[in-house]
């Protein structure tokens, strides 16, 4: 009995601190592997990194068309454009020419 009492005085003596220490551990579980953890940040900028860059391809590629779709309108025809877009559809071509073409 007088050693069940003593444990109770270590306990009641010690108890802020035993709430120190478990709140120190819950929080350090939570940083590492909870749902908004360091881990999971990384994870995010390591995606808006991906989709930045995602974006950029996008937009230059959107850019480019613009630029093409500009050159086909008719106050503007490109004549090379012309003659290129005429051959790739109706499969125009002279006689002595070798064709490439290439994947894009």
């Amino acid at each position: 009995m007088r050693k069940l009492l003593g444990q109770r005085y270590v306990v009641k003596d010690n108890f802020l601190a035993i709430i120190g220490i478990c709140l120190s551990f819950y929080f350090t579980y939570h940083m590492i592997s909870g749902e908004r953890s360091y881990f999971r940040l990384m994870a995010l900028e390591r995606s808006v990194e991906r989709l930045d860059q995602q974006y950029e391809s996008l937009h230059k590629e959107r850019a480019a068309l613009e630029n093409k779709v500009a050159m086909m309108r008719p106050g503007s025809i490109d004549p090379d454009l012309l003659e290129e877009r005429a051959r790739a559809m109706l499969g125009y071509q002279h006689p002595d020419e070798l064709i490439v073409i290439r994947a894009q």
